[in-house]
């Protein structure tokens, strides 16, 4: 029989941490019910002690989710700890996730401290999380670059003191596969108590091998891993939940399983790319577009002739289905609704039919229709409760001609209007707009990406607006990039003026 591997979710905490990601109460939400359908164990639902909205957050997730545990992270301090508890009082099933720094460089630079020191502070706040809950997880912050003898002293001690889960993060990214696989496998030879608790992985990016330290992890012993939808998180990110739940899928020699329902990875990784701005890259295994497709001639004449000739996975094994529908102007409500459904999207009736319209309206100016441009619809109608709203955009650019813009504000149901000349057609909307909302703000970054190639595509803007010292993101898209990027501007007014 096959041993059980726990999937351990931080997708709505360490991967909401990247810049520009951060996501509300309703959408957790969403992505929480859907890691749920997923199969996942347990949700890092949030941090509550770090703002009022983590801790609803948690709250409102706790109540939304049956049966995964619920997870909320604390330091070593008793008031994380009592926040965390707050929050978890709804839970279900509920975990309080402590820990300290454990390597040498956290233990002098960052809290100017002694090894005994930090040791006595994990056991205090194993103990005292442990007067609220009976699962404990505590993790050992750059356990990858924590001496093995000493890193053996604090699992001991934190098991001893209640710990039933050991977190050992590779935080920086930096260990090798195989130094990595040697410090799980050196902690279960070395801790008394380690059948009293079980060792977690969790793998950040750094130097690309954040699912290679995983698996090593877990064939020297670990059965928890932390894992992200699309391996977003912090600077390069963390491991990535499918490439780990279909390496051992695929792999069925290792008798390694996993709870999760993998026919839901794609629709997931859809949802929360769109909910969280962050485009999956073509060439992402699992579920980047490109990751069953085939230019080589010679690939394509063997997969047409056996598609394991070149395919270690079946597309439907993860929710892509081969003969998906078309979709184009002619499609039907019942067309998108599928669609959506398959990409992990269920609507209300009325909001469908808003969606709906604005796909029909891009579909007469778009001729190929992918699963991004109509999560991007159904992302972009999330935006319609906004205070300030791009009303009217009409732009004169030319060779020889200087850029004017003339713009109109709705902002909470009256109007402004304003017109500018400037610097390209970007640049004189942009100042059209600046007219009107009067802040002293400063674009500090423009990226614009496209989903696909040809000239009828959909412009994807993030945008990066610092007004008094914050840094605040914006977003749009549309089949008109100049549109685009002024709702994108417009879209991180709003997180400060709306």
């Amino acid at each position: 029989m096959s041993e059980r591997l726990f999937i351990f979710d931080t997708t709505l905490r360490d991967g909401e941490q990247v810049p520009g990601c951060q996501l509300n109460t309703v959408e957790k939400i969403q992505v929480a019910e859907a890691l749920e359908e997923l199969g996942v164990d347990v949700i890092e639902a949030g941090f509550p002690v770090s703002s009022p909205g983590d801790f609803n957050s948690v709250i409102e997730i706790s109540k939304a989710v049956t049966w995964p545990v619920i997870c909320a992270l604390t330091r070593a301090v008793e008031k994380d700890i009592d926040a965390a508890a707050d929050a978890l009082k709804h839970a279900r099933r509920k975990r309080i996730h402590t820990g300290i720094g454990t390597s040498d460089y956290h233990i002098r630079h960052k809290f100017n401290s002694s090894r005994e020191e930090i040791l006595e502070r994990a056991v205090a706040a194993t103990r005292y999380a442990k007067q609220y809950v009976e699962d404990v997880e505590f993790y050992c912050e750059d356990a990858g670059r924590t001496d093995n003898e000493y890193l053996a002293r604090v699992v001991e001690a934190v098991i001893r003191a209640g710990a039933t889960v050991v977190n050992i993060p590779d935080t920086t990214g930096y260990c090798l596969p195989r130094e990595y696989a040697a410090k799980i496998r050196y902690l279960a030879e070395h801790v008394d108590a380690i059948h009293k608790a079980v060792l977690s992985t969790h793998c950040h990016n750094d130097l690309g091998m954040a699912t290679a330290n995983t698996v090593q992890g877990v064939l020297h012993g670990a059965r928890q891993v932390e894992v992200t939808v699309n391996g977003i998180g912090e600077r390069a990110g963390n491991t990535s939940l499918e490439e780990v739940a279909m390496i051992f899928r695929s792999h069925r020699e290792l008798d390694i399983d996993t709870n999760i329902n993998t026919t839901k990875i794609y629709g997931a990784s859809r949802m929360v790319s769109s909910l969280m701005n962050m485009p999956v890259q073509p060439n992402k295994a699992i579920v980047g577009r490109n990751a069953f497709a085939h230019s080589s001639g010679i690939h394509q004449d063997g997969v047409l002739k056996n598609r394991e000739s070149y395919e270690i996975i079946d597309p439907k094994d993860i929710g892509l289905d081969d003969n998906a529908i078309v979709l184009t102007a002619r499609s039907g409500r019942a067309a998108l609704k599928h669609r959506l459904n398959l990409l992990g999207v269920k609507l209300e009736p009325e909001k469908l039919d808003k969606v709906y319209e604005d796909f029909l309206k891009l579909a007469d100016r778009k001729k190929d229709i992918r699963d991004d441009d109509i999560l991007l619809l159904v992302g972009k109608d999330r935006t319609s409760s906004q205070r300030i709203k791009l009303q009217y955009l009409q732009v004169t650019s030319g060779i020889g001609l200087q850029s004017v813009a003339s713009v109109r504000l709705d902002i909470a149901g009256e109007k402004f209007e304003s017109a500018a000349s400037g610097n390209g057609p970007v640049d004189a909307a942009i100042k059209a707009v600046k007219s009107i909302i009067h802040r002293q703000m400063t674009i500090q970054e423009f990226l614009i990406q496209a989903i696909n190639k040809g000239s009828d595509d959909i412009g994807k803007v993030h945008m990066q607006v610092e007004y008094e010292g914050n840094i605040y993101y914006g977003f749009s898209a549309n089949t008109d990039i100049i549109a685009a990027s002024v709702e994108a501007f417009v879209d991180a007014i709003n997180k400060f003026a709306g």
